[in-house]
């Protein structure tokens, strides 16, 4: 944890970790995907919640074990270096990369989206540069600064939430549209192959719980409070994602419906606040919109900076600019700007491929954070009981399967975008290990924190 005499500091409480996942998580995921996974699925999209909450949360039982083992800042790169291999460990923590530097370039480009509808003589640029300014501002500032940002955003996402899903189900009652039932879970024409194809895209919701285990380093008590908010960002998530969901099925129960209020379905959700609450609404909306954004993108810069930082005190990445630690800030600013670098590149790419990016690398480390429990039992273990076995192999066998099974599915140009990403990781490795003839830097946790 030290570099030079210099730490992340324990300030951390598991309401600030919680916070800080529920942002990166962003409530207002669902609204940006909606359109889309509801004509993929053919108006299923809470049948494809159920299906990767299903991945999730047998994917959470691991970490949250893992997290008890390592309380380290690596997160998935830890995991798999402690328990497998370190070589193997590396090349997790490269995929997962992909989440944590991918999404705050995704922000920019949904507030690009936003405002450019809004002010369209604006240049992109500005507020592409501005948000990430803005985040890379708060973030040198100190994760105590982006935590207290992040309770006020989380805080009226949830508010603008709790409104949309009242005016809906009153759009219902008065208006003479949609209707409750149990169709948007299961009906005859349900495509399974579809609803899997929409599971595998949505993960993107559910990348918070994975976040807060690259804070563990910042935490007072990692070993007690990160395996709780683990669970507690998967487990509010999912209960959000499945009511909000269902009642916008609820109310567009097939595509015909839903493209009679917004013909353009990728944007659908602007024109829904607009159907149920009129342009004041949609208004409300927009800044429930961009502060999700905002906070999502705060909070994925924090664990970007904080998994380059694990990588670069353990020597895998180049160690001096890496791992440094402001002296009186005490964040890894030189990560910071070196994130915010790569989030400009949201002036280049769309929205899709940076997507993506984001799918391959989230199953990437679900799938090997579940191998890792695996590893580290049949390592650690001198008395295999039912009970140990069940828990500690079939749950997390239970997760592998699913997640890769998951990650098979999806699309094609996200599968080659990866192994291309992944291809540059071994090249790199190879590199650094000179061909694997030199042992790969171990890597590093607080051992004082183990056991206690």
């Amino acid at each position: 944890m030290e570099t030079g005499g210099r730490t992340l500091e324990r300030k951390l409480k598991l309401r600030h970790i919680l916070v800080l996942g529920l942002a990166y998580m962003s409530p207002f995921a669902i609204f940006d995907t909606f359109g889309i996974i509801s004509e993929l699925t053919k108006g299923h999209v809470p049948a494809s919640y159920v299906f990767v909450m299903i991945a999730v949360l047998f994917t959470v039982y691991s970490y949250m074990k893992m997290a008890k083992v390592y309380p380290s800042s690596g997160s998935a790169y830890t995991y798999t270096g402690q328990t497998i291999h370190s070589n193997l460990g590396f090349l997790v923590g490269w995929a997962v990369l992909l989440d944590y530097l991918f999404l705050p370039m995704i922000n920019a480009i949904f507030i690009n989206i936003y405002l450019s509808a809004v002010f369209p003589s604006v240049p992109a640029w500005v507020w592409i540069l501005g948000m990430i300014a803005l985040i890379s501002a708060l973030n040198i500032a100190g994760v105590r600064v982006a935590v207290s940002a992040n309770i006020l955003m989380v805080v009226f996402q949830a508010l603008v939430a709790i409104i949309f899903v009242v005016l809906s189900v009153y759009k219902m009652i008065t208006g003479d549209v949609g209707n409750f039932s149990f169709q948007p879970f299961y009906s005859e024409s349900m495509n399974f192959s579809s609803v899997f194809s929409g599971a595998s895209i949505l993960v993107l919701s559910f990348l918070g719980f994975d976040a807060v285990t690259t804070l563990s380093d910042e935490s007072v008590n990692p070993k007690r409070d990160i395996p709780r908010a683990i669970f507690l960002v998967a487990l509010l998530g999912g209960i959000f994602f499945l009511t909000v969901s269902y009642v916008m099925q609820s109310l567009f129960p097939n595509l015909s419906s839903l493209k009679a209020v917004s013909p353009d379905i990728a944007s659908a959700s602007p024109n829904i606040a607009v159907y149920i609450g009129g342009t004041l609404f949609q208004a409300i909306f927009l800044a429930g919109a961009l502060i999700a954004c905002i906070a999502s993108g705060l909070a994925a810069q924090t664990s970007a900076s904080r998994l380059l930082y694990a990588m670069g005190k353990d020597g895998m990445i180049f160690k001096k600019g890496f791992s440094y630690i402001h002296p009186k800030l005490k964040t890894p600013v030189f990560n910071i700007v070196f994130t915010a670098i790569l989030a400009s590149s949201a002036l280049f790419l769309s929205l899709y491929t940076a997507t993506s990016l984001i799918n391959f690398g989230a199953y990437t480390s679900f799938a090997f954070v579940n191998l890792s429990v695996i590893f580290y039992y049949f390592k650690q273990r001198q008395r295999f009981t039912v009970k140990s076995v069940i828990g500690s192999v079939g749950v997390p066998a239970i997760g592998f399967i699913t997640n890769a099974y998951l990650w098979y599915k999806l699309d094609a140009s996200a599968m080659i975008i990866g192994l291309i990403w992944t291809a540059i990781g071994v090249a790199y490795l190879l590199y650094a290990t000179k061909l694997f003839k030199k042992a790969p830097p171990k890597i590093q946790f607080d051992e004082s924190i183990v056991g206690q």
